[in-house]
């Protein structure tokens, strides 16, 4: 049995160091605070993600979010997905998609005309910051508080991700300050403890301040619009208040709650500031959104409590792997990987809907959720033993099945049609990349099959999750076009290599084989049903069409240009990503990896292509590969102190498919897969690995 505790704790995090670009996070899957180096979120302008994309440097905001919490401009001209069309020829006529959005000219300034209803449709909703909780820190009582962290001596940060306890102790003016902070494993409700003589002295304050939405494609808030949003106290009795917030369509209440003191407004607008004349003085405070009941006073050691036995039964449940008797030298850094991973993965990914990108640190395209992602978000959860934390965000599907349905109805096309960049009430955004995306259609079918292989007792999950089965296949098969008896992915569409032309794009690798897979678990969900294969879909399988060639090796699309060598390597999925299938010869996709390994632009691929690339070679019996692709030596495959992967500088300084995409590579090369004939087939057998590993579960 593997030692866990101590798996974990020798990843624990610890910074000694300020670093705009370093902020850890305790959360709940639904619910996150980022924290700075005194653990609250003491100084936002030294984390301003936009201040430091100006300069050049890389930051990440510290704020505080939630998977309900969103918000959308007013909307005065009444702007609606119509209003954002374009008509593609296709063979069932003329169909329209809403394509009309331009990315420069929205982060440039103002978009042209025929291009307003797409700009104002992409970025809302957009998510909210809930609000900034900070200490003040003053080098006297009553004199404006600091906002450099060059001020603090001797910092010492540490994450115990066994707890999920975040303590930081500093010395500012000559007085140690230490701050404990956890998050409620259940609410939107973070607790935090600070001890310091400096509170009783006047010169330490906790300050809570409340921003307007911002509809920027990375910033959480606006700090320059005090008079666009209202906040409004009410007293709960001694120590408890009630703040509600409202910004213009959107309401939220939060509630604190603290030991001593007294919480009084500052001449700021919508900024509280809480003293007491004590040494310790703990606050919690909860977040709840307008239409739901406030609830009742939170404690700091009840939180606390809480939150160690949630970290400990997540890290004593579930997969589990020991890297530690391996004299490769780069075990300890896969080790560590994978164990921030696992951590980051839960507080950001195991929520009711899917994440977004950059989780709920920071906001990215605006705070939405691209389907394309959610697999590298949660499909690892169930790989890992933790299928619980995948079933959480598959419900989402279901609400939105009508809009997803209307997609495919305006396009022609039967069933279900999965939008790609989407909030929480299903509409997609406009994008001349998203509307025509395609893979991840047959996501929601291998997430619920991954689910499906976890469950002893699996009647229930399959009539819970049968309509969208069927209506995500209907989709699938109607999207097909035979020519000649010959099945075909045809134009428009975009790729997972997002860089081809729409209008002529057809039969990319990845996707052939992707569907052949989707519309085969569809069949066997059939079958579980008790009803027979779908003959229409079988034939769809039988006969589609083989991936383009060239010169021995595969092509990313059928048609030309056939392959960039830039972005992302997608073809590498068909086999990898993808089990085995009838349209993928083994020994051409090996001869592709090689050729992928060697002709790439690493610097230009993202975060989850170097997993993919684990996988293909793990399926293909290339674990020397394996290993080598999942840490290869490249700026998009460098992993921070905090285990985050930045990908494009400011704008995404946290990349968390990266993280669950490692982790998926991860459970495929120690698991394998259903029939796979060896232990650990994604690392190598020359004794420099020693894998020691527990509660996986093998994939398809």
């Amino acid at each position: 049995m593997i030692d866990r505790r101590s798996v974990v704790r020798r990843h624990t995090v610890e910074i000694t160091r300020a670093d705009p670009a370093t902020v850890l996070t305790v959360g709940n899957g639904d619910f996150a605070y980022t924290a700075d180096l005194t653990g609250m979120q003491t100084f936002t302008a030294f984390h301003d993600q936009a201040a430091a994309r100006a300069e050049g440097r890389l930051a990440v905001n510290t704020a505080t979010m939630s998977t309900w919490g969103w918000h959308s401009m007013p909307n005065p001209d009444g702007h609606a997905l119509a209003d954002a069309m374009s008509t593609y020829e296709s063979s069932r006529g003329p169909v329209e998609y809403p394509d009309k959005f331009d990315l420069a000219a929205m982060m440039g300034g103002e978009a042209a005309a025929e291009y307003r209803a797409g700009a104002w449709l992409h970025v809302n909703p957009h998510r909210l910051d809930l609000g900034r909780i900070g200490l003040v820190l003053r080098p006297e009582a009553g004199a404006p508080g600091e906002t450099d962290p060059a001020v603090l001596a001797g910092p010492h940060q540490r994450l115990d991700l066994w707890t999920g306890t975040l303590t930081s102790v500093f010395t500012y003016a000559g007085h140690e300050v230490r701050v404990t902070t956890v998050a409620d494993p259940h609410h939107a409700r973070v607790a935090f403890r600070v001890e310091s003589d400096l509170l009783a002295t006047g010169r330490a304050a906790v300050a809570v301040r409340f921003p307007y939405a911002s509809d920027g494609f990375f910033q959480t808030s606006d700090w320059t619009a005090p008079d666009r949003h209202t906040t409004t106290s009410q007293s709960l009795g001694e120590q408890a208040c009630r703040l509600d917030r409202v910004l213009d369509d959107t309401a939220y209440v939060t509630r604190l709650d603290w030991s001593e003191g007294d919480l009084a407004a500052t001449a700021e607008p919508h900024t509280f500031e809480l003293t007491t004349s004590a040494t310790t003085l703990e606050v919690v405070a909860t977040f709840v959104p307008g239409e739901a009941g406030v609830l009742g006073r939170g404690e700091f050691l009840t939180i606390e409590g809480a939150a160690t036995a949630w970290w400990r039964h997540f890290w004593t449940s579930g997969a589990a792997v020991d890297l530690s008797g391996s004299t490769d030298p780069r075990a300890p850094e896969l080790e560590r990987r994978i164990v921030l991973s696992q951590y980051l993965t839960a507080v950001n990914c195991s929520g009711t809907m899917p994440p977004q990108e950059t989780g709920l640190i920071t906001n990215s395209w605006h705070g939405k959720f691209h389907l394309e992602m959610h697999f590298w978000h949660a499909a690892h959860f169930a790989a890992w033993g933790r299928p619980e934390l995948l079933e959480r965000s598959l419900g989402w599907y279901l609400s939105i099945l009508g809009a997803a349905r209307g997609t495919a109805r305006r396009q022609r096309y039967e069933g279900a049609r999965w939008p790609k960049q989407v909030g929480p009430d299903g509409r997609e955004s406009p994008s001349d990349i998203g509307s025509l995306l395609i893979w991840q259609q047959p996501h929601l079918l291998y997430l619920l099959e991954l689910l499906h292989r976890t469950r002893e007792e699996p009647e229930d999950l399959v009539r819970r999750f049968a309509g969208l089965v069927e209506e995500t296949a209907a989709f699938m098969a109607s999207f097909v076009e035979e020519r000649d008896g010959v099945h075909h992915l045809p134009a428009p569409l975009v790729p997972a290599q997002e860089f081809y032309d729409a209008r002529t794009t057809e039969d990319p690798t990845f996707e052939l084989a992707y569907w052949w897979w989707g519309l085969e678990i569809a069949q066997r969900w059939r079958e579980r049903l008790g009803l027979k294969r779908q003959e229409h879909w079988q034939h769809i399988q039988d006969n589609l069409a083989r991936p383009h060639q060239r010169r021995g090796t595969y092509s990313a699309i059928a048609t030309e240009p056939y392959l960039r060598r830039d972005d992302h390597p997608s073809m590498l999925c068909a086999l990898g990503v993808v089990p085995r299938t009838p349209l993928i010869d083994p020994a051409t996709m090996e001869a592709t990896l090689l050729d992928v390994r060697d002709h790439w632009d690493w610097n230009s691929a993202w975060g989850w292509d170097f997993p993919v690339m684990a996988m293909t070679a793990t399926r293909l019996g290339r674990p020397d590969l394996a290993v080598d692709a999942l840490l290869m030596d490249t700026p998009k495959n460098a992993c921070l102190p905090t285990g985050h992967s930045p990908q494009i500088g400011g704008i995404l300084p946290v990349y968390l498919p990266a993280n669950g995409a490692l982790l998926a590579a991860v459970s495929l090369m120690v698991a394998g897969w259903e029939g796979a004939d060896a232990d650990c087939p994604g690392f190598p057998r020359d004794g420099s690995w020693t894998v020691r590993h527990e509660g996986f579960t093998a994939w398809p």
